[in-house]
């Protein structure tokens, strides 16, 4: 049986709290335009996604800070910083032309190997790296953040299962995975992305089933291919890696310890020193 998660990154109480209620504002920030009313000013304007992009990094700011509070280690933080590097690296390879997204089955199998809190920082923290690198700074990135964070959370959260099996659900995950993180980045854009009367138009005060409808039809006719891409990429990379990158993130896991509690004993080392002889000369 494997599938084993060696907790490279504790979750605290607070820290699970803190992730969930991003979450949730996350949720919000991606699905507002189904519960917009007819006369709200965030129909017909775009302050909603600015207000968002300026509200999910300070709260991606706070799940960060609580998750490394006590729960991330300098050999963590060390583990953090090589996959993020390569995560960054990797990006530009694809530059998701026609889809290829070459940074996700990292995320995907870093978290599968450290557990949930390491892969939703490792998802933050990577396509942040990887905006520094490519120059793809904008009110787009927080969005592109916490996709890539809730990415790499899920891998963490699959169930255990036998070896032969562990590959092809990671490449299963890594698919739903790339499709609905392209589904979510479409949200954030779409309400301003196509003009008022079309058939792909967002209607503010509509039925949630109608602009449903209304987005599918946007999202095939726009971003299904680049998204069906990055699933696909996403399989054969899993597919092709996975075992030799699974093994060898579990063996310098193994070899950091990330489980080990860590003791300092005062005695260890320390021989009371012998008392010293004093001699009478006659």
């Amino acid at each position: 049986m494997n599938g084993s998660r060696l907790g490279a990154v504790a979750l605290r109480p607070r820290s699970t709290i803190a992730l969930l209620l991003v979450s949730v504002v996350g949720v919000l920030a991606f699905l507002w335009p189904l519960f917009a009313s007819a006369d709200s000013r965030l129909g017909h304007s775009t302050d909603a996604p600015l207000l968002f992009a300026l509200l999910l990094p300070l709260l991606l700011a706070v799940v960060l800070f609580e998750i490394s509070e006590g729960g991330l280690d300098v050999k963590a933080v060390a583990m953090l910083g090589v996959l993020s590097a390569v995560g960054a690296a990797l990006r530009p390879l694809g530059a998701g032309t026609a889809g290829l997204e070459t940074v996700f089955f990292l995320l995907v199998l870093g978290g599968r190997v450290f557990g949930p809190g390491f892969g939703f920082v490792l998802g933050s923290t990577t396509l942040f790296a990887s905006a520094l690198v490519t120059g793809g700074v904008g009110p787009w990135l927080p969005y592109q953040m916490l996709g890539a964070a809730w990415v790499g959370l899920g891998a963490g959260l699959l169930p255990r299962v036998p070896d032969r099996w562990e590959v092809p659900l990671l490449a299963v995950y890594g698919a739903l995975a790339g499709l609905l993180y392209g589904v979510a980045l479409n949200f954030s854009f779409w309400p301003f992305s196509t003009g008022l009367g079309s058939h792909l138009s967002f209607v503010p005060g509509a039925a949630p089933w109608d602009n449903l409808r209304r987005f599918a039809v946007f999202s095939l006719a726009t971003s299904a291919w680049w998204d069906v891409g990055r699933a696909v990429t996403n399989v054969v990379l899993i597919a092709v890696t996975g075992r030799a990158v699974l093994a060898t993130l579990r063996r310098a896991s193994r070899r950091a310890a990330f489980d080990a509690e860590v003791r300092f004993d005062a005695e260890v080392g320390l021989e009371p020193e012998p008392a010293p002889r004093h001699t009478l000369s006659a």
